[in-house]
């Protein structure tokens, strides 16, 4: 239920900023380059709104936001439930899973820090 209203939500998302791009492509670049300054982009030397712009509420665009929106209901946890089984990253290199890391009945802790 909850990926059939994340479609819903994001088509009509896509749908209206399309035909909001057709009418009006001024004003909606100007509001996309407003949003690249929110996120910085605009100061990359090699930003060039042509070569992405007119990506946004593409086809592609669509198919993008449906996977990272679907992708991160299997990561959401709730108190009571159980962990999701995140995948993660070995320092070789290797995509594995959490659970991979368990040992027979022992609690598996994360310990999350960060250095600056």
């Amino acid at each position: 239920l909850q990926k059939i209203l994340i479609l819903l939500q994001v088509t009509a998302c896509v749908v209206v900023g399309k035909t909001l791009m057709i009418l009006f492509p001024g004003a909606m670049k100007r509001y996309i380059l407003k949003q690249g300054e929110k996120s910085r982009m605009n100061e990359n030397p090699k930003f060039n709104y042509e070569n992405w712009g007119p990506t946004f509420f593409s086809f592609k665009y669509l198919l993008f936001v449906l996977k990272v929106k679907w992708k991160r209901l299997e990561d959401e946890a709730y108190e009571g439930h159980p962990a999701p089984n995140t995948p993660v990253v070995t320092f070789n290199g290797e995509v594995r899973h959490l659970v991979d890391f368990m040992q027979d009945n022992r609690p598996l802790i994360l310990n999350f820090g960060s250095c600056t």
